[in-house]
């Protein structure tokens, strides 16, 4: 049964999808996180998609757009890193009241980022659905900044771009980037953001990246930081599922070899 509705907040209110599962007890409550910018936009079918196919196999779900994406409230420039952790608190506190079972946070891209930042606020301990998780919010601000840069070439104003960006946000300036305003807050707490392991109990990690090629591995930095998770204690099950990278295509794709690889890593 599809739930929507909007939940009440803070800094005005947050969209939400409820995916109640098919079966009367449910096998976990997972929160889905989307990603950064234009990426949730382009990865907003795959989620539905996921998000039905879990509730049908005995999940609860649920979708919550952060404040200033989508159809929550606020503008993209009212967004802060702090903000969308309080969110994720929010969508906590609601889920518990409607589901016991136990607990995953589920991420796309910086989403997954984000579930790993925001779970050691949470009063219990969690499980993880990674898709294709922003290891190094550094890295992935820096690729994002870019744009801004591919968008001056035409002009020839190219040059200094990312150092001008920069300065505008250490002076405390919202910056523009490929038609999206992101505040200091926003870009600094983005920036200093790490995947690691999340101070708590260790539980299941399921760590699931895309390629178009058939047969490949997980990229060494991806490696990696899998090891720091499993040194904690985490029980990872990372594989690379072949698909395309749906969150960046020009036009709406599925990866429905995603969608059965995550079911079948929760059995």
């Amino acid at each position: 049964m599809l739930q929507t509705f909007f939940l009440p907040a803070g800094h005005g209110q947050r969209f939400c999808l409820y995916h109640a599962a098919r079966q009367k007890n449910a096998r976990a409550a997972v929160i889905y996180l989307h990603p950064f910018a234009e990426e949730m936009n382009k990865s907003r079918r795959m989620a539905a998609l996921q998000a039905r196919a879990m509730a049908d196999a005995g999940f609860d779900v649920l979708q919550i757009d952060l404040l200033g994406c989508g159809d929550s409230s606020g503008d993209f420039a009212d967004a802060t890193w702090q903000a969308w952790q309080d969110d994720v608190q929010l969508a906590y506190r609601w889920l518990r009241t409607q589901s016991q079972a136990p607990l995953t946070l589920w991420g796309l891209r910086a989403g997954a980022l984000l579930a790993a930042t925001a779970a050691v606020n949470l009063p219990e301990a969690t499980n993880f659905i990674f898709w294709q998780p922003v290891v190094s919010g550094k890295q992935h601000w820096q690729q994002f900044m870019r744009l801004k840069m591919a968008g001056e070439l035409a002009s020839g104003q190219a040059k200094g771009i990312t150092e001008q960006l920069r300065q505008q946000v250490a002076a405390g300036q919202t910056v523009e980037i490929a038609g999206y305003s992101v505040s200091p807050g926003l870009a600094d707490g983005l920036e200093k953001a790490q995947m690691q392991p999340a101070a708590l109990p260790p539980g299941q990690v399921s760590w699931l990246e895309l390629s178009t090629r058939e047969g490949a591995s997980l990229t060494p930095v991806a490696q990696k930081n899998i090891e720091q998770w499993q040194a904690a204690g985490f029980n990872v099950n990372a594989q690379v599922v072949q698909g395309p990278a749906f969150w960046q295509t020009t036009e709406i794709e599925d990866a429905l070899a995603l969608t059965a690889a995550t079911l079948v890593a929760q059995s």
